[in-house]
C-alpha cells in the first residue's frame, strides 16, 4: 500500500513538473518588477543622498508629500487624472463589449484575421509614432485636418492652431486612447464570449429571438463578471495616467496645460527641475495608496449588490 502511494506521488510530481517550469519566467518577472522595488517604498520618506545612499538618508516624515498638493497645479493634475480616467472606463467598456461582439458575428477566417490585425495594431504601437501621427493630422500648416477639412470643405483661410487651444483636447486625447486601447479590450472580452455555450443562442434562435434579445437577454448577462472584474481592476489605475499620452502627444505643449496636466506629467516636469527622487517616490506611492482604497471600495460595492461578480 505504501509502495502504491509512493508512486502515485511520484506520478503526480512528474506530471506537474512541466507547468511548474513554464510558471518560472513568471515568478522571476513578479520578483523583480513588482516585489524588489517595494525597497525603495522608504525613499517617499526620506531626503534622499546619493552619498548616503537609500538606508543611510535622512528621515523626513511627509515632507515629500508636499509638493503635488502646494502648486496652484494641483486641482488641475488631479481632477484631469481622475476624470480622464472615469470617462475612459464607461467608454471602454461600451466600446469593448460592443466591437467583441460585432468581431464574434465575423464568419469569413480571412476577413476575421484582417480586422483582428487592424484592430489590435494601434495598441502595440508606440506612443512616440501615435503622437507623430497625431501631428500630421493637427499640425497648423502641415496638418491633413486644417488643409482637407478646416480650409477646402469649410472654406475657412486660416486652419485652426490645435495646439495652442486646450479646449479641443479631451476629445482627441479620447478619441486616440480609445482608438490605441480598443483592440486589447476587444480582445478580453472576445475570449469571454468564445466562452459562451452556443446552445443557448440556438434555443433563443428557435424561439423567434432578435439578434438584439439575444445580445440583451444571453450575451450581457453571460460577460458581467468580466466587465465587473475588468471595472474594479481598471479603477485601480483611476489615480495613474499614461504618460505617453499625455505628454508625447500633445508635443507638451505649454499652452495645453489645463486639458493635459496629470499627476505623471506634473512629477517629471518637476523632477526636470528639482531632481529629487524622493517627491518621485512620494507621488508613486501615493498612487499606490489612492489604487489599492479604490480597489477595495469598488468590489465591497460590488459584493453588496452581486456576491458572484466580485474579486475578492
Amino acid at each position: 500500500m505504501g509502495a502504491k502511494s509512493k508512486k502515485n506521488r511520484k506520478t503526480n510530481w512528474k506530471h506537474w513538473m512541466p507547468f511548474y517550469l513554464m510558471a518560472i519566467p513568471g515568478f522571476v518577472y513578479l520578483i523583480i518588477n513588482n516585489y524588489m522595488p517595494l525597497y525603495g517604498l522608504q525613499l517617499a520618506f526620506k531626503s534622499f543622498s546619493y552619498s548616503k545612499g537609500i538606508t543611510g538618508s535622512d528621515w523626513i516624515g511627509l515632507k515629500n508629500f508636499r509638493f503635488m498638493f502646494a502648486s496652484s497645479d494641483a486641482a488641475i493634475m488631479i481632477r484631469n487624472t481622475i476624470l480622464y480616467n472615469v470617462i475612459w472606463i464607461l467608454i471602454g467598456i461600451v466600446l469593448g463589449v460592443s466591437v467583441a461582439i460585432l468581431f464574434n458575428e465575423i464568419l469569413n477566417k480571412t476577413a476575421k484575421k484582417f480586422y483582428q490585425t487592424a484592430i489590435l495594431l494601434p495598441y502595440l504601437m508606440s506612443m512616440v509614432v501615435i503622437a507623430y501621427l497625431v501631428y500630421a493630422f493637427f499640425a497648423a500648416d502641415t496638418g491633413l485636418i486644417n488643409n482637407t477639412i478646416v480650409k477646402g470643405l469649410m472654406g475657412k483661410e486660416e486652419g485652426v492652431s490645435w495646439y495652442m487651444e486646450a479646449k479641443y483636447w479631451p476629445f482627441i486625447l479620447t478619441f486616440v486612447q480609445q482608438w490605441k486601447q480598443i483592440g486589447f479590450g476587444m480582445l478580453l472580452y472576445l475570449s469571454s464570449l468564445l466562452g459562451i455555450d452556443k446552445s443557448y443562442y440556438e434555443a433563443a434562435m428557435l424561439d423567434g429571438a432578435t439578434k438584439w434579445q439575444q445580445i440583451k437577454t444571453i450575451t450581457l448577462p453571460l460577460l458581467r463578471p468580466t466587465i465587473v472584474m475588468l471595472m474594479i481592476l481598471n479603477i485601480g489605475q483611476i489615480f495613474r495616467s499614461d504618460f505617453g499620452l499625455f505628454y508625447q502627444v500633445p508635443m507638451h505643449q505649454g499652452a495645453l496645460v489645463k486639458a493635459t496636466e496629470t499627476i505623471d506629467t506634473y512629477v517629471y516636469k518637476a523632477l526636470l527641475v528639482n531632481n529629487n527622487i524622493g517627491m518621485s517616490a512620494a507621488a508613486s506611492f501615493l498612487q499606490s495608496v489612492v489604487g489599492f482604497v479604490f480597489i477595495v471600495a469598488a468590489n465591497a460595492v460590488v459584493r453588496r449588490l452581486d456576491k458572484n461578480s466580485s474579486v475578492f
